[in-house]
């Protein structure tokens, strides 16, 4: 089975329709592009407004589905008869606040929401504070067109979340993506980063047999620099589409399902797991 995969890489700016007229402008082209599932970055109605702890920031989140922003988008999937996976900062009350994908199918159904799971606490990225950990769990949604597994940024450095993910049926994994490097990093840094980000994401392709759909923002936002470079890797971590570090992209890849099939059958990891000696993994450290 073939599916359509549009995806976009564009720089933000301060005002939020702004970003939302861009974001359905390029939603239109992928549609015009074939494009049946379309995929955009994390948090792209907005600045990366993460970057520090700002109280006022706060007033950008939504309720989902009862904000504008997704019923707006779920217009625009009935319309133009497409899957949109929309990254927002959703409200969900005062108080309590979440990193979420809402997955809006081809006639405009909200199908569900996913909340970010792995909350990070760096420097440029004080997501801890504006954000509450998912409690919705691992999240696989049918669209009219392919089964979609769900999971956001930070969540891409676990192996654990993309295997359960995987394990509940997903014909592809998709990350919304906000990450680049600090301005004062030197060259060395930054491509060892960068090709970090790209290996743990191909691995979890090749241990899942499933493709990975990687979406990523450009451009300097205060101290850091989004490195773009979205890609869309096949079912064995084979690399089919490569966006540019700096140039704001959008492209449509033809994925073919079927490929899974064969993949795990001649590298049959989910045949040979020893699921009765992982006990382990739900400890934080195994102290001797």
């Amino acid at each position: 089975m073939e599916i359509q995969i549009g995806i976009t890489q564009f720089a933000c700016q301060i005002e939020k329709e702004s970003n939302l007229q861009k974001a359905e402008e390029l939603i239109r082209k992928l549609a015009q592009d074939g494009a049946q599932i379309i995929c955009l970055q994390e948090l792209f109605a907005s600045l990366y407004f993460c970057e520090s702890e700002n109280y006022e920031s706060f007033a950008l989140a939504e309720a989902i589905p009862e904000g504008t922003t997704t019923q707006r988008f779920q217009k625009l999937a009935k319309e133009l008869e497409v899957v949109i996976v929309a990254s927002l900062f959703e409200k969900r009350t005062t108080g309590i606040y979440h990193n979420t994908v809402a997955v809006l199918d081809a006639d405009g159904t909200y199908l569900g929401k996913y909340q970010k799971m792995h909350i990070p606490d760096d420097p440029g990225f004080y997501e801890k504070f504006y954000f509450t950990p998912g409690d919705l769990g691992y999240q696989v949604f049918q669209t009219k067109y392919a089964k979609i597994g769900t999971l956001i940024c930070w969540d891409q450095w676990f192996p654990e979340a993309a295997r359960l993910t995987a394990m509940k049926g997903a014909d592809f994994l998709v990350y919304p993506t906000a990450i680049g490097w600090d301005i004062a990093d030197d060259k060395i840094t930054q491509q060892e980063q960068l090709e970090a980000w790209r290996t743990i994401q191909k691995s979890h392709a090749i241990a899942n047999g499933i493709p990975v759909v990687s979406v990523n923002r450009i451009g300097r936002e205060g101290n850091t620099d989004f490195w773009g470079s979205s890609f869309i890797s096949n079912a064995f971590g084979k690399v089919v589409y490569q966006a540019s570090i700096n140039k704001e992209e959008l492209h449509v890849e033809t994925l073919n399902l079927s490929e899974s099939a064969y993949y795990r059958t001649v590298w049959p990891f989910f045949r040979d797991r020893r699921i009765e000696t992982y006990q382990g993994l739900t400890k934080r450290f195994l102290d001797e």
